[in-house]
């Protein structure tokens, strides 16, 4: 009987632990940023789905496109309707993992590198960009940049405009998520 009492609580331990390797968030944050001498674009999405397992070294993103905030309103409405159609492509994801050890019971920075694919417009590209992920005393921080090119994703930018837009935009991610328990 006590072997029994001894085997079940080491399974629950296992299974804690293995389920405080896992960190999710429904508030990531998701900027890009266009610089030309002509206009800076910046816009904002901090309502961005992640979850991070430590123990299988996965990421993941997902985040509706609609959900990204201008400056301006005309900005907003030219980015879901002409440029990445968020009527018809409404959502973004990013699925892949990343390199490096991160110990869930240490705090402190940890310097990474991702890599995985995008899909974006209904295109997948894969990315692999450095990264990293901060353990705190209350969740994980994770904080990567990187650049995009619209023609990638087969995002076409009208020619009017097209001195208004940078040909590489700026993408800059920051999550802060609470371990799943």
């Amino acid at each position: 009987m006590k072997k029994f009492i001894f085997c079940i609580g080491c399974c629950v331990l296992v299974i804690s632990s293995a389920s405080a390797q896992v960190y999710i968030t429904r508030t990531g944050v998701i900027n890009f940023f266009s610089k030309t001498p002509m206009e800076d674009i910046k816009a904002e999405n901090n309502q961005v789905y992640a979850a991070v397992d430590l123990s299988k070294k996965t990421i993941a993103f997902s985040m509706l496109m609609k959900s990204f905030l201008f400056r301006k309103e005309l900005m907003q409405e030219h980015f879901n309707e002409n440029y990445v159609e968020s009527d018809r492509y409404p959502k973004s994801t990013f699925k892949g993992t990343f390199t490096g050890d991160v110990d869930s019971q240490k705090p402190g920075v940890y310097n990474v590198r991702a890599q995985g694919v995008i899909a974006l417009h209904g295109v997948e590209k894969s990315i692999d960009t450095p990264a990293t992920i901060e353990i705190t005393g209350d969740g994980l921080m994770g904080m990567a940049r990187f650049s995009l090119l619209p023609q990638d994703f087969n995002i076409t930018i009208p020619g009017i405009v097209r001195d208004k837009i940078a040909k590489q935009i700026d993408v800059q991610v920051n999550i802060s998520c609470k371990p799943v328990k």
